[in-house]
């Protein structure tokens, strides 16, 4: 086993989506921030909205955001916020966890705020600004990405204990979901794909990240000195590091004096660059 390395303060109460571009940027989900962590070692904050999801860089400069019940843009260049017309209008549902395809289109689950089952779906945002449901019927959208050559597209629905797998490609979206590992021992979370193809997965409730390889063997387990481990990237210089996200959320005030920071990994294998979204 690996032990990860706490590298920031608890400076976030839900930490989720770590993104690497140019610097690492991640999400406190429920205050509604973006937070950075620059190369000086200092943190940025950055309030976006009520909720804010998940985020991507916008190829064109600036990124693009899922907020409570919808999307964000925001242009770059000092630019304001954009907020796009909302997908939905129930308020017990917010955005939960996204990422982009190989072909530059934003994506991002939500999950209902009791937990109900099959009240989440996935949404899409397309580089048009129209958005499209593509999954319904999910519970808690967690993590999405794609493997190395975009054909195949990795997917947990937490409630399920499941990491799925969808054949990919642009004209016929995620199709043929099935089965690629189960989860005993906590629950899926946000997860990544590395350089050969290989999975590596927060789980939720263990203290822990599980690397998979592409044909679903356990073959890494990364310890965390947290239990509520949400999600994690590859990121730094040369990509090899992998950056880990967690949460304090529903913790006593005194238990687990590191829940909320960002903790970091060398497991040998470099990640990719993040896709961008080309709207």
């Amino acid at each position: 086993m690996v032990q990860a390395q706490q590298i920031t303060g608890a400076v976030a109460y839900h930490a989720e989506g770590p993104v690497w571009h140019n610097e690492l940027h991640w999400v406190d989900m429920l205050a509604g921030d973006v937070l950075t962590l620059t190369a000086g070692g200092d943190i940025r904050r950055r309030h976006i909205a009520t909720v804010v999801a998940a985020l991507r860089p916008r190829a064109g400069g600036g990124f693009v955001y899922a907020v409570e019940r919808g999307f964000a843009l925001d242009l770059g260049s000092g630019s304001s916020l954009e907020l796009l017309p909302a997908v939905w209008s129930t308020p017990g549902v917010r955005m939960n966890e996204g990422g982009c395809d190989p072909d530059g289109r934003f994506y991002c689950g939500s999950m209902a705020y009791d937990f109900e089952p099959g009240a989440a779906a996935i949404y899409r945002l397309d580089t048009d600004q129209s958005v499209r449901r593509v999954v319904a019927g999910v519970t808690i959208s967690n993590g999405l990405e794609w493997s190395p050559d975009g054909t195949l597209a990795y997917y947990a629905d937490s409630a399920t204990g499941r990491i799925d797998v969808f054949d990919y490609d642009c004209e016929g979206g995620l199709t043929n979901r099935r089965l690629f590992v189960t989860i005993d021992a906590g629950s899926p979370d946000g997860l990544t794909v590395d350089s050969q193809g290989g999975v590596w997965s927060a789980v939720w409730g263990a203290g822990a990240v599980h690397g998979y390889s592409s044909d679903g063997v356990l073959s890494a387990v990364i310890e965390v000195p947290a239990s509520q481990v949400t999600a994690c990237t590859f990121g730094g210089d040369d990509l090899m590091d992998l950056f880990i996200t967690t949460s304090r959320e529903n913790l006593p005030e005194a238990a687990e004096p590191a829940a909320g920071a960002v903790f970091l990994a060398r497991p040998g294998v470099p990640g990719r660059p993040v896709r961008p979204f080309l709207g």
